[in-house]
Order: C-alpha cells, then structure tokens, then sequence
C-alpha cells in the first residue's frame, strides 16, 4: 500500500485497478501516511498560505431536475430568489473591505438571466474591481455563451462533473441530461481559456470504488485547475432523502490523492466536509487542501440556497464567516491571505 502512494507521490498517477486497490483496502495507516505526501506537496507549492473565495450564490432558481438537489426544479417547497445586479454588486464591495480578491458567483440554471445579463454581471465586477479575478458556476452552457462571458472578463468556470460513469450518471439525473454533454462543456471551457474545475460527490447514491477509480482517471485526463469535492448529504426533499450521507474519511483521503495527482491545484475544502465534521475544513486542509469559500451572500437569502440539509454558516455575517475561519486555520498552523490566489503550474 506504501508503495502504491509512493508511487503516485512520483508519478502523479496510478491505473484504475491500483486506485480501487488503495480504496479498498486504506487502513489508519495508509490514510496517515498518503495525507502526510499530500501536505508535504501542498505546502511546497503554496507554504501554510490558504486562498478564499467570497461565494455569491445570486439564484436558487433551477431548470434541471437533479434527483439529489435540493434546488431541483420539482422541488415546491424550496423558496425561490434571485438577486439583482446592483445587491451583487453590494456582496462584491462587502467582500473587498474583507480582504475577498475573488468572488465566485454560483446559481442553479436560471434561465430567467440571458447571457448578456451575466456578461454585464462580470464585466460591472471587473471594472469595479480591476484587480479581482471572477468565477463563475452557472452550469451547462453553450460554447457561444461561455466565450461571452469569458470576453466580459470570468477568468474561472466551475463545472463538477459529478461522476464519470454514464450508467451512474443516469442513476443520478434526469433524460434531459447526459454526462457527455457535461464533459462537452468541461473541455469547451478549457478550449476557451477558463481556469476550470470540476468535482464529484463522494458516497452519492449507487456510488462504487470503481465509480470513484474513473472519476480519478477523468479528472487525471481533463487536467483542471481546480478540483472540489464534498461528500454527498442528502436532503429532504428529493428521492435520496434516506440515503445515507458520504464519509469524512473517504472525502480526505481522495483530497490526498488528488493533491498528489495535481501537484498545483486548487482544491477548496468545501462547506460540506464542515457540514457533516466539526473539524471536517481543518481536516481537509491538512490532507491537503488550500482553499476556502465563505459566503457573501445576503443572509436573509442563505437558508433558501440549500442544495443539502443542515449547511452551515447560513446565519453568519460575511465578517464572522471569514473571522471564524482565521482563527480555525491559524490553529492548525496555516493563513488566510488577501490575493487572486491563481493557479500557478
């Protein structure tokens, strides 16, 4: 088992067989030693320095039916919003008196704004805040719109292909949405010049060691400059209510793996690593990962962004968000940092 993460330590990729090898057969010692590499790797490319994100989630409004969202478009319970222009415009300007030098707007697939809308969006960002980098995290897009918004300024796209298995892709969604149009998307993105990011649910429904062997190899191939994961968690109103949420422990232990795959990537530890752990951001930072996303989001619109149960940081204002996480990462020996933090090969 050493072996095996000595050698993706060093070559930076293992077969398929030998990644569902190391999943099923990790142990306390393995997962210490692999998550020992993995911060090892990380702190020589970026020292004890944490990058974060203000995340504006601008529209819970959604087109698709996800059986595992708590957005879905089937979902009548979900109380719906949208912010205009001008209150994300308000988020951005909270953030950069907080030190934010990147924001990350995400929204379900919100028909409701045109392309131009969004382009008007980033580019009213950009010039208010020149030196700011832009996210976005929108969805499937057409290679038409994705190069508008990228000539309006976004310099980053986050697209979690969610799982790489068609067959578990159709377990997971609805007719209307195929895995090769998702991947389409992906290298559309890479082809125009984004940052990209791409990620999976661990522990989702259905969900084999196999599964998570291709999800491996695919992010491997794609190559992206970002990679977030976070364990699956379901809520209430879907048909994954009674599911049983993913595990901490596996969630670290891929963080490590793709740490030592991605040697320079960004990989965020993401809300919910802290939904389901007290400790789980900490714990994701030391098996790896280098970036956090508070939330700059409005709070009286917090709780209705809900794509699982019992997220956290819903009441909390920006301040509190970002001072809270200061001092979490200052006990485990690391920093916040105001920068872009770009990805830098």
């Amino acid at each position: 088992m050493k072996n095996l993460v000595d050698k993706l330590y060093e070559t930076n990729i293992l077969s398929k067989d030998e990644f569902i090898f190391l999943l099923e057969n990790r142990n306390d010692e393995i997962r210490n030693y692999l998550a020992e590499k993995a911060r090892s790797v990380s702190q020589s490319h970026f020292g004890n320095k944490l990058y974060v994100r203000g995340l504006i989630e601008f529209s819970n409004y959604c087109k698709n039916n996800c059986y595992y969202c708590g957005i879905r478009r089937g979902n009548k319970n979900c109380e719906r919003y949208r912010l205009t222009k001008d209150e994300i415009l308000q988020c951005c300007e909270n953030g950069y008196e907080l030190g934010f030098r990147t924001f990350v707007l995400q929204s379900g697939e919100d028909e409701f704004y045109s392309d131009d809308d969004i382009a008007e969006i980033v580019s009213g960002i950009k010039n208010k805040f020149p030196d700011c980098a832009v996210t976005l995290s929108l969805g499937e897009k057409s290679y038409e719109a994705y190069k508008k918004f990228f000539e309006s300024g976004a310099d980053r796209y986050l697209l979690r292909h969610e799982t790489a298995d068609n067959d578990h892709y159709k377990l997971l969604h609805p007719k209307s949405l195929s895995l090769e149009n998702r991947k389409q998307c992906l290298y559309n993105l890479k082809d125009i010049g984004y940052q990209v990011g791409t990620g999976f649910m661990v522990g989702s429904p259905f969900q084999t060691n196999e599964h998570i062997a291709g999800d491996l190899m695919f992010i491997k191939d794609l190559n992206p400059q970002m990679v977030g994961i976070g364990p699956f968690i379901p809520h209430k109103d879907t048909m994954f209510a009674a599911e049983k949420a993913g595990t901490l422990e596996l969630t670290t232990f891929l963080v490590s793996i793709i740490r030592l795959m991605l040697p320079s990537a960004l990989i965020p530890a993401t809300t919910a690593v802290g939904t389901i752990d007290v400790q789980g951001r900490e714990k994701a930072i030391l098996s790896g990962a280098n970036v956090l996303m508070p939330n700059l989001s409005p709070i009286k619109v917090r709780k209705k962004y809900l794509l699982y149960d019992n997220k956290i940081c819903t009441g909390e204002e920006a301040a509190e968000c970002k001072n809270c996480l200061q001092s979490r990462t200052m006990s485990i020996g690391y920093e916040i940092i105001v920068d872009r933090g770009d990805y830098r090969p």
